[in-house]
Order: C-alpha cells, then structure tokens, then sequence
C-alpha cells in the first residue's frame, strides 16, 4: 500500500488560482498513472485529470486551466488549477499507486467571493 498526502487547498476568489500537491510515500509515481478526482457537495466522485504513461488527460470542464505535472525525483503529483470557478468547489483526491488503488484523504478547495 502507497500512502498519498495531498496539500495545497484552500478558500480563493473566482478566477484565483491554487496548486495542489500529491506526495507519495515512495517512489511509485514514475511509469504510474496518477489521477486527481474531486467531489462536490451531493455530487459523486468525478476523474479531473489523468497522467500516464499515455499521456494527459482531463475532464472538459478544466481544460485551458487546470495542469497536471509530476516531479519524479520529489514522489510529487501536482495540479495547477487557474481562473477558478465555484463550481470548482470540492474535495480533491489523489490516486494512485501500483494497482491505481491507493487514495490520499483529501485537500478542501473552495472558490467563493
């Protein structure tokens, strides 16, 4: 099992910007998919984006503002997230891991004036 710790959350106006990050307990991230999911209030669990081997991917609501990098020497996943909105209001996770079976527990962000 990989532990994941995600950082970097917190409360910003619309079209602020925040950086998250997802740091492993190991170096598992090189050759590993590593995804961000968020889940808003009374909503399910939804894939943000995606890094793999076979690229990026990412959800259509983020794409032009949201960016998905790896640090591999620093186990690092982050997510650069721009021009933010209130729907982009949630509980951000990170996957991954050998099985992409392995959650962090979660970062807070809220986007609100």
């Amino acid at each position: 099992q990989v532990q994941l710790v995600e950082s970097g959350g917190g409360l910003v106006q619309p079209g602020g910007w925040l950086r998250l990050s997802c740091a492993a307990s190991g170096s598992i991230f090189n050759g590993y998919a590593v995804g961000w999911y968020r889940q808003a209030p009374g909503k399910q669990r939804e894939l943000v984006a995606k890094i793999g081997s076979g690229g990026n991917i990412y959800v259509d609501s983020v794409k032009g503002r949201f960016t998905i990098s790896r640090d591999v020497a620093r186990n690092t996943v982050y997510l650069q997230m721009n021009s933010l909105k209130p729907e982009d209001t949630g509980v951000y996770y990170c996957r991954g891991g050998p099985g992409y079976g392995d959650w962090g527990q979660g970062t807070q962000v809220t986007v609100s004036s």
